[in-house]
């Protein structure tokens, strides 16, 4: 409960224009809590709480220290609004840098394998998939109309037939030419036995039709994907293109793998779903597609791998490219180039390639 007494003493500070001090003629006004008041206008008695809600509004009134609190205040918000937009600056300033470089060692790894292994007399070219892969059409036209007139380019799917028609060069199908002289193509990962993950881009059957049918298989990519041991790096899994009407009792294969064949599968494994529309992805095949992440003790022995889930009933192809490759080329963040070969041979090269 309120005392009259305080309410004797809030009021006037809380509601003054309700009240009239009375004072003795020539004298100054008496202490507040001496006055008599005259109510000047009807008004309802608040309630404790609206009291207690104005006793805090009027309590710390305005003043020059609040005012200046509330400049360094707004200094202080303006510093740290400066501070974070400095920083998302250097952020976006990094995170620049480290595109264009590894866009540049994309490059590097493609027009060193393009001059290495696309020669004049071959005729018939294999074009991959991937992020790697405009950079290899790129130096394959700059080689000239002449060099390029009599050839044709075998595609591995929308994309790389998109690029090969944009380039101006001769669009060819392997049902025409079963043989062909050099494939280059991309890959997700590549171990030090040149073993591949393929199949990020979901045009792995395709990319292996075309890296069997050439008698030079030329796998490109940028750093990130030379490591020792398949999985260490692309975390996605193992891509598996599927009959649609099989996915699912393929995904219950892969995950009791354990009870079939001994080990312990792909407890993870899911159906690959489409970004842009509702829906799994479908591939050019008109297939789906599964990726399916295995341990570590499993990745090591990826023709093992291979063949146990090609022995699944419903699997079109495995993302998996064992003992296929002749070379592969890794374009470094240095401006070099490192160059597996399938007898284990190892070098590095510059970038007078790129320089040209």
């Amino acid at each position: 409960m309120i005392s009259t007494t305080t309410i004797t003493q809030l009021f006037p500070r809380l509601h003054p224009s309700h009240f009239i001090p009375r004072t003795v003629l020539g004298r100054r006004p008496p202490p507040i809590q001496t006055f008599s008041f005259n109510s000047t206008r009807p008004f309802t008695m608040p309630s404790p709480a609206l009291l207690k809600l104005d006793m805090g509004h009027h309590s710390n009134p305005p003043s020059r220290r609040g005012s200046l609190a509330n400049l360094a205040e707004l200094q202080l918000t303006k510093n740290q609004n400066q501070e974070q937009s400095s920083y998302v600056k250097e952020a976006l300033k990094r995170a620049t840098a480290q595109l264009e470089t590894l866009e540049s060692s994309k490059r590097l790894a493609a027009y060193t394998a393009v001059d290495k292994h696309v020669l004049p007399e071959h005729r018939v070219i294999g074009i991959g998939s991937g992020s790697t892969v405009p950079y290899v059409v790129d130096r394959i036209v700059q080689q000239g109309d002449a060099v390029n007139k009599g050839r044709v380019f075998i595609p591995t799917g929308f994309q790389s037939k998109e690029l090969i028609v944009k380039g101006g060069l001769s669009l060819g199908d392997v049902d025409q030419y079963p043989t062909i002289d050099v494939t280059i193509d991309g890959a997700d990962e590549v171990d030090h036995e040149l073993n591949c993950i393929k199949g990020g881009g979901a045009c792995h059957l395709r990319e292996k039709v075309l890296a069997e049918a050439a008698e030079t298989f030329i796998v490109v990519a940028d750093y990130r994907k030379n490591t020792g041991l398949l999985g260490k790096s692309w975390k996605q899994g193992v891509p598996i293109e599927v009959a649609p009407f099989a996915y699912a009792k393929l995904l219950q294969n892969l995950h009791r793998l354990v009870f079939r064949l001994g080990f312990i599968g792909s407890p993870d494994a899911a159906l690959r779903m489409a970004k842009m529309k509702a829906g799994p992805i479908v591939t050019d095949n008109g297939n789906f597609c599964i990726d399916a992440p295995f341990g570590e003790v499993y990745m090591k022995d990826p023709h093992d791998l291979l063949a146990k889930i090609k022995m699944l009933t419903g699997v079109v192809e495995v993302g998996l490219f064992c003992g296929m490759a002749k070379a592969a080329y890794f374009g470094n963040e240095d401006g070099s180039v490192t160059v597996r070969y399938e007898n284990g041979k190892v070098e590095t090269v510059g970038s007078s390639a790129v320089d040209e």
